[in-house]
């Protein structure tokens, strides 16, 4: 029986206000396995632990070995989330250029359009890695 693991599991999906049936809906697994989880019984198979890592913003590391605190949880979140925005951030010089670059003629044509979407969506990532840095560290 592992309770650490089920007990992390426990804690993380309390403190993102999901249900078990709301956490088996996102991992496309059934309530009574969220539930043998939380209690130890079982484990989860590795494509879940992948999902589950991500959906927390954990690592698999941390979800299998020893017990840390709640503050040693956010920390590791935090410290992930800072990671991936200081990923993205770097490309920003990048996006400038290629912005810069479509907008020189002044008309936008159907390639420039394309390529416009995909900086919104890099920017959204963006934007969404400083929403997450922001409410972790409200919390705390």
């Amino acid at each position: 029986m592992n309770t650490i693991f089920g007990g992390k599991m426990l804690y993380l999906r309390q403190k993102n206000n999901l249900t078990q049936e709301d956490l088996a809906d996102k991992l496309e697994v059934s309530r009574q396995t969220v539930s043998k989880w939380e209690s130890g019984a079982t484990y989860p198979e590795i494509e879940k632990l992948v999902q589950i890592s991500e959906l927390y913003g954990v690592s698999i590391d941390f979800l299998l070995k020893n017990a840390k605190t709640s503050k040693d949880i956010e920390e590791e979140r935090l410290e992930r989330v800072v990671l991936r925005f200081l990923g993205s951030a770097q490309d920003m010089e990048d996006i400038s250029e290629q912005l810069i670059d479509i907008m020189k003629d002044g008309v936008i044509d159907e390639q420039e359009r394309i390529e416009m979407e995909r900086i919104n969506g890099e920017l959204d990532a963006i934007v969404e890695n400083i929403n997450k840095i922001k409410k972790i560290a409200s919390a705390g």
